[in-house]
């Protein structure tokens, strides 16, 4: 009975080894602490001057009227910097695909009729402000530095990137000014480059499982935004 007893304590310990072993979670003691690359996060973000990104909603954002986004920004060009590119983006309730120039703090746009038409600039606003991602105070540096508990989740490759996994939580208030028209606070997740400690990617996640990933890339690279002719 004796011995029983011996051989069923080593074999519950075996297998609690063995489940301990075959875990998916991810060691993270040895990660850097997250409030840690947020602030690196924030401070590198704030510098970028010019970086190439994508926009894309998946699903249903509720008051989001921009679906996607491809283009080229700068802090040059004007008050708020400047912008071009192509996109899919709901314009008086019609969902169209256009190419936008943001310069000099205005806003032109070229859709279905095929010539640039300079858009007011408080319907530019409600659809979408592309220069908005490089400001300090309404753009990605913002979202970084107001990211509510943030954990280092894991380290995950992105687009040939190594880069930390860093998650929290956003409000409503803060995501508003990058994502004009958003009605609920989200789930935000950050891939920030290991070494400049850039993200490379942010997605936010909304409910009914929307979401809206952001990508940046050739950041710091020359970008000529002029108006169109």
């Amino acid at each position: 009975m004796f011995m029983r007893r011996i051989l069923l304590g080593a074999l519950a310990l075996a297998v609690t080894a063995a489940t301990g072993c075959s875990s998916d979670e991810p060691d993270t003691s040895s990660f850097p602490p997250a409030e840690q690359l947020v602030q690196e996060a924030t401070a590198a973000t704030s510098a970028v001057r010019s970086t190439h990104f994508s926009l894309q909603v998946n699903g249903s954002v509720t008051g989001l009227s921009v679906q996607s986004l491809d283009g080229d920004l700068t802090k040059e060009g004007g008050p708020s910097g400047a912008a071009k590119g192509t996109g899919r983006m709901e314009v008086n309730g019609q969902l169209i695909e256009a190419e936008f120039v943001v310069v000099q703090d205005n806003f032109y746009l070229k859709g279905p009729t095929g010539t640039f038409q300079k858009v007011p600039a408080f319907a530019a606003a409600a659809v979408y402000d592309p220069s908005a991602i490089l400001d300090p105070q309404r753009g990605i540096a913002k979202l970084v530095s107001s990211l509510q508990n943030p954990k280092t989740e894991a380290e995950e490759d992105v687009d040939g990137t190594a880069t930390w996994k860093v998650s929290g939580r956003i409000g409503k208030d803060v995501l508003v000014a990058l994502l004009p028209g958003v009605q609920t606070d989200a789930d935000l997740t950050f891939w920030l480059a290991k070494d400049t400690k850039l993200p490379v990617k942010a997605t936010a996640k909304f409910p009914d499982n929307a979401s809206v990933d952001v990508k940046l890339s050739d950041v710091d690279k020359p970008v000529t935004v002029t108006p169109p002719a």
